[in-house]
């Protein structure tokens, strides 16, 4: 299928979730999922099958907390992989008013953001896998209701691509991949080949690179910010990463005009060790990581970047329930639904 084919699958989802109802986003869900539909999921949702099980577990607790929610998609893009697999990716902003509890977060009272990058599988003009990444721990940090350690990155309400033609992106992608792949490659020399220089960094990002982290490490600007920021107590807390393609790691890789799109699930095999990674402690534990990214490129350089990481999954496998801490923290808080009338009598 063409990617605008494959882009109108998902269309009456992204309509009945632009004024969110659970009429209406039910019935858009069960008409584009198969009822056996593979929803690989971040933690603490985990796997589950067909769209009545993703309402239930994941949309009916989050219109609870947000009755106003939203969706607000920032890029969408299609294709085939090469494997020749057909993908639909999405990123944006889940947002709304933030009146009752979500996942034992505290509400606020006021309008909260939650990015997501989805991405839908599509066999014969159904959904049949998504694999979907929240950032759930955004929502803790703007109810100041943070369990982890404090993030290093800058916290912002992720935005759309400077050029503003996420939702029109098309075209030939075949360059836009040969610079990302470039850059992933020369990353992964390091440090088995060479020191830091040998990731050639220069000839991959643009000088004013926007790396959009998820909460818990956070945005940074420039190749130094990215530096500073992510990527050095990333590698000091696991230099031996290990990438997609090996073993029972796999992506899936689209790429249109210049964005490219990789989903894995998981992508990643690590071992926490060094100096330890988020305030965590060095185990030796290894984990698996994944991590759905979107990329820019401009000029042949990468000039953005989107990232989501499952972090509350890294947690888990490294034996740290942040629901628990999240909890126990702010236990005294009330906890209560916010009914904010009509504001005439505030």
């Amino acid at each position: 299928m063409n990617p605008q084919t494959l882009k109108q699958v998902i269309a009456p989802i992204q309509r009945a979730m632009s004024e969110f109802a659970e009429t209406p986003v039910r019935q858009a869900l069960e008409s584009c999922f198969t009822a056996e539909a593979q929803l690989r999921l971040c933690h603490p949702f985990g796997d589950l099958v067909g769209p009545v099980a993703l309402y239930d577990a994941c949309y009916a607790p989050l219109i609870d907390a947000l009755p106003d929610l939203e969706r607000r998609d920032m890029i969408v893009m299609a294709g085939t992989t090469p494997e020749g697999a057909d993908w639909v990716g999405c990123m944006g902003n889940y947002m709304g008013s933030f009146l009752a509890p979500y996942l034992d977060i505290p509400p606020t009272g006021q309008l909260v953001h939650m990015r997501y990058h989805e991405f839908y599988c599509i066999k014969d003009g159904k959904i049949t896998e998504m694999q979907a990444i929240w950032d759930i721990p955004e929502v803790m940090m703007q109810a100041k209701a943070w369990p982890m350690a404090p993030q290093l990155g800058g916290l912002i309400c992720t935005p759309a691509p400077m050029t503003q033609d996420g939702l029109a992106v098309q075209g030939d992608g075949s360059a836009a991949m040969h610079r990302v792949v470039g850059m992933l490659t020369d990353l992964c020399r390091h440090p088995a080949e060479g020191g830091p220089e040998i990731m050639n960094l220069q000839s991959h990002w643009h000088p004013q690179v926007n790396w959009y982290g998820p909460a818990g490490i956070g945005t940074a600007r420039g190749i130094a910010g990215f530096r500073h920021w992510h990527q050095a107590p990333f590698l000091r807390g696991m230099p031996d990463r290990k990438l997609d393609a090996m073993g029972d790691l796999m992506s899936h890789w689209v790429a249109e005009g210049d964005y490219v799109c990789e989903t894995g699930w998981p992508n990643m095999r690590l071992t926490l060790s060094g100096d330890g990674w988020m305030g965590i402690a060095p185990s030796n534990t290894e984990i698996l990581m994944r991590s759905l990214d979107f990329w820019r490129v401009e000029n042949g350089l990468i000039r953005e970047n989107w990232v989501l990481v499952d972090l509350l999954d890294v947690y888990r496998q490294l034996g740290v329930d942040v629901f628990a801490r999240l909890r126990e923290f702010n236990k005294v808080r009330p906890m209560g639904r916010i009914d904010l009338k009509d504001g005439y009598n505030a």
